[in-house]
Parts: C-alpha cells; sequence; structure tokens
C-alpha cells in the first residue's frame, strides 16, 4: 500500500497522478497533477468546483477539495508514467456527505462497528462497438445464442487480452473472460475483495476498459440497454460476510440449506425488504428499466429479473445462492455508481441483521417461462421515477445511507426524469403524428 505519492511516482517513474471522484451520477472526474505537485495535493486535496459536476451543490458553493487515497493509488498498464488514485471529496475541511465514496466508507465503518467485514465481487458487462455508438464493432458476430462464442472471443482478442494483462500486473487475479449472451458483448472476472476496493477497482476497470478500447479505434459502453433485441449489461455483485480478521465466513453454514448460515439469510432480508427502493440505485437510468422489465431477446432469454425473488443455482431469479457462503444479487446493471452499489447493499444487508430479516421462502422455478405464477412477491419498478417514489418511501433505508445524500440524489435523479419526459422522441411522432 502506497503511503507517500510522491515517493511511489519516484519508485515507479510516474510523471503525473490523475486524482479522481466520482459524483452521483457514476460520472469520473479528474484532475491531472505532475509528481512534482503530489506531495502538496496529497495533503491539502485538489481543488474543483462541485456545482460543474453531479452533485448537489450551487456555483457559490466553496471550492470542493478530493482528497487522494493513497491506497488506491493505480499505475496506468497501458500508460505507465500516469497513476490514478480515488479521492475523498472535502469541503471547509469536513467530508462532503453526498459523495459516494464518503457514503461507501461509513458503510463499511458500519460494518465494522457491528463486528462484520463485507467482501464482495462484480460481474461488470459491456460492448465493445463502433467509435459513433451505432452498432457493435464486430459485422461477423451474428450468431443467434453468441454466448460464449470462441470465433467471435478470439476476434476481440488484442483489446480482452490486452485488459487482462493489465488486471494481471495490478495483481487483481482475474480468472476467466468470455463473450456474453449479446452479440458484441464481453465480461472480465476477478477475484472478490473488500467491499470499498472492489468498488476502487470497478471504478478503475470501467475507465480502463475504455480506455484500452479506443486505443484500439472502438468504443466500450456499460450502458444497460444499448441496443433493442440484445440482453442487457448487467453488473451482478457477489456478497459475502466475515469476520474482522477475514478469515471466517459468517454467511458460510454447510448444515444449512443452499450452505448459507442465519446470519447470510437475515443480510439477505435486508436485500429483499427493501429491493424495489434498492433498484433507484442499482438501476439509475432512464434506460435501466429497458432491461429489467426487458420482453425476450434475440438469445432466448434477458438475464435479468422482474420481481423480487430468490433462490438457488438459478439465474432466473432476482438473488441466487449458487455455493455456500455467498449470494449473488444480479438485479444490478452496468449504469451502476460503483460505490452506491457496494454503499446499498451494505445498509440494506446490515438493517437485515439487525432485525434478524426473513428472506421469505425460495422459489425453485424458471422465472422467465413460470414468473405469473408466483404469487406475494413484489415487481420491481417499471421506470426510474417508480423506482425513485420507491426510495422516497424507505425512510430507513434513507436514513441508513445518510439524509445529505439521500436529499441530493433523488432531487437530482427527479430532474433527470423531468429531462426525460420533456424530450421529443422519434416514437412519439411515429405513432401519434396522424391521430
Amino acid at each position: 500500500m502506497a503511503q507517500d505519492l510522491a515517493a511511489f511516482a519516484a519508485e515507479r517513474g510516474v510523471k503525473y497522478f490523475m486524482i479522481s471522484y466520482t459524483d452521483l451520477f457514476g460520472a469520473q472526474r479528474a484532475k491531472l497533477v505532475p509528481r512534482q505537485a503530489i506531495a502538496d495535493m496529497q495533503a491539502e486535496g485538489a481543488g474543483f468546483a462541485g456545482f460543474a459536476t453531479w452533485l448537489d451543490l450551487t456555483p457559490a458553493h466553496p471550492d470542493l477539495f478530493a482528497i487522494p487515497d493513497p491506497a488506491s493509488v493505480i499505475q496506468l498498464p497501458w500508460k505507465p508514467e500516469v497513476a490514478w488514485v480515488a479521492a475523498d471529496l472535502s469541503m471547509e475541511g469536513e467530508p462532503v456527505a453526498q459523495a459516494p465514496r464518503i457514503v461507501l466508507k461509513r458503510q463499511v465503518e458500519a460494518a465494522r462497528a457491528a463486528g462484520y467485514r463485507v467482501k464482495t465481487g462484480v460481474e461488470a458487462e459491456f460492448f465493445l462497438i463502433t467509435p459513433d455508438g451505432s452498432a457493435i464493432s464486430d459485422a461477423a458476430d451474428m450468431a443467434e445464442k453468441p454466448c460464449y462464442d470462441q470465433q467471435a472471443l478470439l476476434r476481440r482478442y488484442d483489446v480482452i487480452a490486452e485488459i487482462c494483462d493489465a488486471m494481471l500486473a495490478l495483481g487483481w487475479k482475474p480468472y476467466q473472460n468470455d463473450h456474453e449472451d449479446a452479440n458484441g458483448q464481453f465480461e472480465m472476472n476477478w477475484e472478490y475483495d473488500d467491499a470499498l476496493a472492489t468498488a476502487d477497482k470497478h471504478s478503475f476497470f470501467k475507465f480502463m476498459v475504455r480506455s484500452i478500447a479506443e486505443k484500439h479505434g472502438l468504443r466500450a459502453t456499460f450502458m444497460p440497454k444499448p441496443f433493442k433485441g440484445l440482453t442487457g449489461n448487467g453488473c451482478h455483485c457477489h456478497i459475502s460476510v466475515w469476520d474482522l480478521a477475514g478469515q471466517v465466513n459468517a454467511f458460510a453454514d454447510k448444515a444449512m440449506p443452499f450452505g448459507l448460515s442465519a446470519a447470510g439469510k437475515a443480510f439477505l432480508g435486508g436485500i429483499m425488504k427493501h429491493a424495489s427502493a434498492l433498484a433507484a440505485i442499482t438501476n439509475p437510468t432512464v434506460n435501466s428499466y429497458k432491461r429489467i422489465n426487458a420482453p425476450r431477446t434475440i438469445s432466448g432469454a434477458t438475464w435479468s429479473p422482474n420481481t423480487v425473488t430468490w433462490t438457488g443455482n438459478n439465474r432466473t431469479h432476482m438473488v441466487r445462492v449458487p455455493g455456500p457462503g455467498r449470494f449473488e444479487l444480479r438485479l444490478p446493471d452496468g449504469a451502476v455508481n460503483p460505490y452506491l452499489l457496494q454503499a446499498i447493499i451494505i445498509a440494506a444487508g446490515l438493517e437485515g441483521l439487525a432485525t434478524s430479516a426473513d428472506p421469505g421462502p425460495h422459489s425453485d422455478i424458471d422465472m422467465y417461462a413460470e414468473g405469473h405464477k408466483v404469487t406475494g412477491a413484489p415487481k420491481l419498478p417499471l421506470n426510474l421515477l417508480d423506482a425513485l417514489r420507491e426510495f422516497e418511501k424507505d425512510p430507513s433505508l434513507q436514513a441508513a445511507l445518510g439524509t445529505e445524500f439521500s436529499a441530493a440524489y433523488l432531487k437530482l435523479k427527479h430532474g433527470e426524469w423531468q429531462s426525460y419526459c420533456s424530450h421529443f422522441t422519434a416514437w412519439e411522432r411515429e405513432t401519434t403524428l396522424d391521430v
């Protein structure tokens, strides 16, 4: 772990640092700082005008300072003279409560205070597309069932291998890469880690994938549903909770169904209880609801949930328990903010642990073929507005994440919804011009 960024630069030959933070909409913001100035920046932070990014601030607010966290520093494998470092936002010497990384760090501390250490892994799916975004980049990738397509994977070997080589060099322990269920879509997996470390890696991964794709003359998108008829980009999250030493998995109990302990079921109970409100964070864009409420895709399945249900090793439900000691939340999509994803999982799960929440009965049916038979399980929100209203109706979740954050997020996201509603579309003209 680097403690002195100036020493890190001298040792590694770094010329510049990207001091980076992620705003409420998941956009990454940065300043490029020469190594000669990094010592001052590490102590005082890089200055930003907060109103210029997606935070609930005005032009009259004081300077926003991004304080780099040296534990997160990553030397860019594709441009080693530059290093990226995640930052925490401060204003007038106080942490900015609405800043996503601050929100997550407070949840990590809440878990620690309860005697837990949350570990997670993410599966960040993405498409490789043409630079103008109009089509997938590989015209030969046309199979009806393209998942795991060997030829299509090898045609994009240069891009995928360079990203995987980078993760190997960074010590992330990547273990598999594949062509996913949509034409032009890929997934790359690396080892799970503590929630904050996973969020930093997830944030950097998106930056890295886009950068390396651009280097190869392509474009990468994590958009939830970039193409009609094709499976969307999910961001499934695998969750386990450990003791503070990280040695004992509190979710594991071989004597229990699915190998999930009473604590694991209670944590899951919190997720199930707050699922509809979670969607405001895990599925944060208008486009997100084209994925979780999608009609059948060309491949035959959307691979995304639309109902609040859980199961064993069955991919048609919102939560599956694929093996002992962990579960997979399949709700999040590619637009999710890496920090808020982890924060809301911990917040909902900790409440579940504190109240011994019951996740309800599991279901073994194929939700895509027989979901209409399920009774008593809530349907997930149909659109972003419904999700925001569910979050507004969940005061305990808002309080756990922080009232300042919750108010800021709801204000800006309602503004986004209003912007969408005021936008005239081709569909409107095509369907109502002659009414």
